[in-house]
């Protein structure tokens, strides 16, 4: 459904929101409703609409023409909205129990309304908490090789995929992944931030030439290999998750790249995890990381076997390439994600909401230890087990 809007864009308010709730016929005209804005990111507004009656909630999101972590002095485009509904929609044809439902759009005033997963937990904040998500790697899992399978060339007509690749165009927002994740943290720039006592190892980044090799390479690859719709930013904080539930939000950097992105910002943020935990406690984010690995290696296979439309694909060796390409892209691109999230610009909550300054170093300069390691050992991934172990060398 699309809505009947203004042609110029106005920033929503809380009492706008429901007059637009009521507008979609959302809820009974005669319904009270209540509001309140519960974005907590960097990008959007996001109201939370309840009828108090029946407590019956939908979401409305609206995106911002800059960047709230910035301010206006960094100027964002709004078909980021417009992609990211679109990117739900389209993943939902295909795992539509992992994201949430789209109920109406509008391109003007950059708005998507949709369903409300206020009765799951942001999946970032819960493993932090010690929450235990057990379907959390088998749904991702699955959810990655679906979306990523179907809208390749794998499972595509060309003419098909091509068309796709062009409407998901997000040059803007592309724009801001490259830098943030490939080349600003591993130059000294303005916009780099972290802690006086992590300078040399930052610097130590910065001149490591065997390192900025490697990564021009992924950078490479995430610039010019265009082989499937991306989620664009599958990081935890972009899941909601329940003992028996998880639904991904949040894809407005969607985009047609490198399969293995998705896959492995996913995994450098469960390995945020397994640096901040000990024993059983570690153990259970090290099966998480295995399981989401297996479920889509096995998924994709299944995938392969009965619905794909390459011509090679019996021929022998040619799923084994493929999987194995993806692997190593995706630890490469993990090890930039962990880099990026400890000196870089975006921070993650699991690092620095450590209040211990010496704790919170040390899982610091471990994380960028483990990001450089997994860049440089990518090409060597041979399995999981290869990337667990690199995970265990890299313990300080």
């Amino acid at each position: 459904m699309t809505l009947t809007a203004p042609t110029t864009y106005k920033a929503l308010t809380e009492e706008a929101a429901i007059e637009l709730a009521k507008a979609i016929q959302a809820f009974d005209h005669t319904a009270h409703l209540t509001c309140r804005e519960i974005g907590d990111g960097n990008l959007n507004y996001v109201f939370q609409i309840e009828e108090e009656a029946t407590g019956k909630r939908l979401i409305i999101k609206q995106a911002l023409p800059y960047a709230k972590v910035i301010g206006e002095s960094w100027p964002l485009t709004l078909k980021r909205a417009t992609i990211e509904a679109n990117v739900l929609k389209k993943h939902g044809e295909f795992v539509p129990s992992l994201v949430p439902a789209v109920h109406a759009t509008d391109e003007a005033l950059a708005i998507t309304v949709m369903e409300d997963l206020s009765h799951l937990e942001i999946a970032r904040e819960g493993l932090i908490n010690g929450r235990q998500f057990p379907r959390l790697s088998q749904d991702i899992g699955e959810y990655l090789a679906q979306t990523l399978f179907h809208t390749s060339d794998y499972g595509l007509h060309p003419f098909e995929k091509k068309r796709l690749a062009a409407e998901f165009s997000n040059p803007e927002l592309c724009k801001i992944t490259e830098d943030l994740i490939f080349t600003d943290p591993f130059f000294d720039v303005d916009t780099n931030d972290y802690e006086p006592q992590l300078q040399a190892a930052a610097e130590a980044i910065w001149n490591d030439r065997k390192l900025q090799l490697e990564v021009a390479k992924l950078k490479k690859s995430f610039l010019t290999e265009a082989e499937a719709l991306l989620h664009g930013d599958l990081h935890t904080g972009s899941i909601f998750a329940g003992p028996a539930e998880t639904k991904v939000i949040d894809p407005e950097f969607g985009f047609y790249g490198p399969i293995g992105f998705d896959v492995g910002l996913f995994l450098a943020n469960l390995i945020f995890q397994t640096i901040t935990r000990e024993g059983e406690d570690r153990q259970e984010i090290v099966a998480h990381i295995e399981k989401t690995w297996e479920v889509f290696a096995s998924s994709f296979t299944e995938l392969w076997q009965t619905q794909s439309v390459e011509s090679f694909k019996e021929t022998e060796g040619y799923l084994e390439y493929v999987l194995g390409k993806v692997l190593a892209d995706a630890v490469g691109f993990a090890g930039c994600e962990l880099i990026r999230r400890t000196i870089g610009l975006a921070h993650v909550k699991d690092l620095d909401s450590i209040e211990d300054n010496d704790k919170r170093i040390s899982f610091k300069k471990q994380a960028l230890q483990t990001g450089r390691e997994l860049i440089l050992k990518r090409e060597q991934t041979a399995s999981i087990k290869d990337l667990v172990e690199i995970l265990k060398e890299a313990r300080i």
